[in-house]
């Protein structure tokens, strides 16, 4: 196949260079997007009379025929092509003759996959944010099946607090959420026209690029042509955006991972999202969090090849740039199948509330309340908090929780404690009396609920 930069050059390509040098087999995953401002590319040409309209109308014409071929399976990309461009360059060609020549006028290459990587990002990114908002709906729907579910909250991996796993819950579906809008807020930066800035430097034909961007559906149009065709801060931010997702869903996998375990078994996983041993058959694995959580490094390892290809690049193109796509297409693949498997392996879960309740109790995970109980009948707090502790060393010595202490051993360390301070360390009344804004108490959990459910109406408008 002669290459489109032939006429400079008296050898063809040695085969093992063309091999070395071609993206198809990365970028024809971006036929559409490519098509689609090859036919925005064409209207501008007829429009400013740059070619004659008939001529521009012919292309587009063909440029549709390509991408339903290219759709239905009629035509399938030749690999021995350079990258997607030259394959639908080609084709166009090959079906209108010398009009199809016509294509790439007032425009290189360059500014030609920036605008491909711009529309491909743009898709991407509603995609995974589509699988964000389905996971954060399951999360919601758990939480308003769990708002009276008493678990212990942890700090250092150590049962710290009564919580509820709605409460628990809810954390993720705020991490969620906030991944949701930064993808919205790396879509701002991506929503910007680089077609027109050409090699570099612009051209001399009389293009419209503001009439090219709103075909497209750009909100805006590089300024600078040199930033045009140079510019992958885009890339670099989905990628980064993509990672924190990840880490994310690394963390929930983790949760999940130790939930499963006899040692917590606070979740029962359903039988079609998990697998067991080929050995041992009483295992169940939870198998799906655990490669969430390892997929998450090469998400991690994409974003920092993606810096370090850019990291020293003068300015405008340079055939490095060419790596920016393979990093990118696989951590958007990546997240996207993390999300959808992570929703439906929560979504047919069984939470085992009793198990929840029963490892709360035994953690002493009411003794702030007992030191707040002391503080309100007038105690200081550091005082309050001694004694509490010399009540819990107890509970330990005799191998009891706080709640099976007798009132006798409570009044040893302070006159102040009475009948009332087993209502008070009760783990249902430690949460309902967990009312401040944001707490687990049923009320504001419900507000928590009412803020996702919002939030997801929001975003589906």
């Amino acid at each position: 196949m002669e290459t489109m930069w032939a006429g400079r050059f008296k050898k063809q390509i040695s085969e093992m260079t063309n091999d070395f040098n071609a993206s198809i087999k990365v970028d024809g995953r971006m036929f559409e997007e490519d098509i689609r401002g090859s036919m925005a590319h064409a209207a501008m040409l007829g429009a400013q009379g740059i070619i004659p309209k008939e001529e521009a109308d012919k292309l587009i014409v063909g440029l549709e025929g390509i991408l339903s071929d290219l759709k239905s399976g009629a035509l399938k990309i030749d690999e021995r092509a350079e990258d997607i461009h030259m394959f639908v360059e080609a084709e166009l060609t090959k079906r209108l003759g010398e009009t199809g020549k016509r294509l790439h006028t007032a425009r290189s290459r360059n500014d030609q996959v920036a605008l491909d990587n711009r529309l491909y990002a743009m898709k991407e990114i509603a995609a995974v944010q589509a699988e964000i908002e389905n996971l954060i709906a399951v999360l919601a729907k758990l939480a308003e099946e769990n708002t009276e579910t008493v678990m212990a909250g942890y700090t250092h991996l150590q049962r710290a607090q009564p919580v509820t796993f709605a409460h628990h819950l809810l954390a993720y579906a705020a991490m969620f959420m906030r991944d949701h809008d930064r993808l919205a807020d790396v879509k701002k930066r991506t929503n910007v026209l680089p077609l027109g800035s050409c090699a570099l430097a612009g051209t001399t034909h009389p293009i419209d690029r503001f009439a090219v961007a709103k075909q497209l559906g750009f909100a805006d149009v590089c300024f600078n042509s040199m930033d045009g065709v140079s510019d992958r801060d885009f890339m670099l931010e989905f990628a980064a955006a993509l990672a924190v997702c990840m880490m994310h869903l690394s963390r929930l996998s983790e949760e999940v991972i130790l939930w499963c375990s006899w040692e917590f078994k606070f979740l029962e996983l359903d039988d079609a999202y998990a697998t067991g041993s080929s050995i041992m058959p009483q295992k169940k694995n939870p198998d799906i969090s655990e490669l969430v959580r390892g997929k998450t490094g090469r998400v991690y390892g994409n974003l920092m090849a993606l810096l370090t290809v850019m990291k020293g690049l003068p300015l405008a193109y340079n055939k490095d740039m060419q790596e920016d796509k393979e990093n990118l297409f696989d951590s958007g693949d990546t997240v996207k199948t993390c999300l959808a498997v992570t929703a439906e392996m929560l979504r047919t879960a069984t939470v085992l509330k009793e198990n929840m309740f029963n490892a709360g109790r035994k953690g002493f995970i009411n003794a702030t309340d007992v030191a707040d109980y002391l503080v309100k009948k007038g105690e200081a707090f550091r005082s309050a908090y001694k004694i509490t502790g010399e009540l819990v060393a107890l509970a330990i010595e005799k191998n009891v929780s706080l709640d099976e202490l007798p009132l006798s051993d409570y009044r040893r360390f302070s006159p102040l404690f009475g009948e009332d301070i087993y209502k008070e360390i009760d783990l249902k009344n430690c949460v309902k009396k967990r009312t401040s804004y944001g707490g687990p108490a049923a009320p504001s959990v419900k507000k928590q609920i009412k803020i996702v459910k919002d939030f997801l109406a929001s975003a589906k408008q």
